[in-house]
């Protein structure tokens, strides 16, 4: 597979599509619920992986799940959930866990023009049957329910320019302002949690403003 070509043309593409973007992690909760309610809320807008690690390693932070408001958060996103009309969380054990490997294929995926059908498959693994998406055989099994070659996705993880075109995609989100996902980026104005969503929308035009903001 030749990401390079690929990664060029899918980037034109979707840069010339809109100006909206969703920066998320397949490790986050708050991104699988803005996940969910992306295409409602902002249709049209370019999915953007990230490594959450990295934008935490960036900005000197790290996940309020490893603090101990864990449990809380945890609720208030079964909460989220349920309001929603998702199902019922599943937790993953571990978590959170090092999603490195599947934001690498998350990239790949990118690269094919497959980003939203591999992290939306990816984030209902992880947070609907409780998959930990560390573990490279859940990564491969999104990689299927997004209709992707399983075997090439196992190969690009490894690939150096994969995991190059990661790291641009990390820093150039650290340059934007992200510290956490899921951030929606629209026009110059950033909204960083799942309840930013409306706000993001209002601003795109496509939905009335609401929400105070939560994420990792």
């Amino acid at each position: 597979m030749d990401w390079r070509c690929s990664a060029r043309c899918v980037t034109s593409v979707a840069g010339a599509m809109t100006p909206a973007r969703l920066f998320l992690d397949v490790g986050s909760p708050y991104a699988y619920l803005a996940a969910e309610r992306a295409d409602a809320l902002l249709p049209g807008a370019v999915w953007e992986p990230v490594l959450l690690g990295g934008v935490f390693r960036a900005n000197g932070r790290s996940s309020w799940a490893r603090t101990p408001a864990r449990e809380e958060g945890m609720r208030e996103i079964e909460r989220r959930a349920a309001a929603y009309g998702l199902p019922p969380v599943v937790w993953p054990e571990p978590w959170p866990g090092d999603m490195l490997t599947a934001m690498r294929a998350a990239t790949a995926a990118k690269a094919l023009g497959a980003e939203r059908a591999f992290l939306l498959a990816a984030l209902r693994l992880g947070f609907r049957e409780g998959r930990d998406m560390s573990d490279r055989d859940a990564v491969l099994d999104a990689a299927r329910l997004a209709g992707l070659d399983a075997d090439a996705i196992n190969t690009a993880v490894d690939d150096p320019f994969v995991k190059a075109l990661l790291r641009a995609a990390t820093d150039e989100a650290h340059a934007l302002g992200v510290f956490g996902v899921p951030t929606a980026l629209v026009g110059d104005q950033l909204f960083w949690g799942d309840d930013r969503l409306e706000d993001a929308a209002a601003a795109a035009g496509s939905a009335p403003a609401g929400g105070a903001g939560a994420g990792a």
